[in-house]
């Protein structure tokens, strides 16, 4: 799952907004580190992502790429179930998409002390809507470019949106499949 999706299944108190995507930015032991409600969901990111990747639906999914995708075909699929959350939120949540994402900018531009890379990239989520622009598929040329930006062989990523139109409508089937019982996986955890 990307940014999107774990804002969702996360928590909509701020702490549990925060933690929700500190979960990309923070690496190694939480302990004396955060908040306990930041770190809980921190913790939930980490056991979404441990669910997710062993996953048959997921597994299944990924074996839908080329095999010479497969090293890439995680990190595809988790942008490409973010778009799938976007374009059908309504199915998912009961406040518009555009009310999700707007509370969650107020709550990110709002802390002073964001981890790492995400401080820099905060400013940039809200102003240009990130999280809202993932319903657009043609948006996800643009995510998957500046991926390939940080990446050792950026060459992994090429040709991706062809495969992804490709694959659409089955990895839409999958999306659809496996959402449901993350949303339930993820309310089980945070109680």
């Amino acid at each position: 799952m990307n940014y999107l999706a774990h804002l969702h299944l996360g928590g909509p108190a701020p702490q549990q907004l925060l933690g929700s995507l500190y979960g990309d930015f923070v690496k190694g032991s939480l302990e004396g580190r955060f908040a306990p409600e930041l770190a809980a969901a921190i913790r939930l990111h980490r056991q979404i992502d441990s669910y997710t990747d062993s996953h048959p639906l997921v597994l299944a999914a990924l074996a839908r790429f080329p095999q010479a995708r497969r090293r890439f075909a995680g990190i595809v699929l988790d942008v490409f179930f973010d778009h799938c959350l976007a374009r059908h939120w309504g199915d998912y949540a009961e406040q518009p998409l555009a009310v999700f994402t707007g509370r969650f900018y107020q709550v990110l531009l709002a802390e002073p002390e964001l981890p790492g890379r995400l401080a820099r990239i905060a400013p940039f989520m809200a102003a240009d809507d990130w999280l809202g622009a993932y319903g657009d598929f043609a948006t996800l040329e643009q995510v998957f470019n500046g991926i390939a930006r940080r990446l050792s062989r950026p060459e992994g990523m090429a040709g991706v949106m062809d495969e992804l139109e490709r694959l659409y409508e089955p990895l839409m089937a999958d999306f659809r499949a496996f959402y449901p019982q993350l949303q339930r996986f993820a309310a089980a955890q945070r109680g």
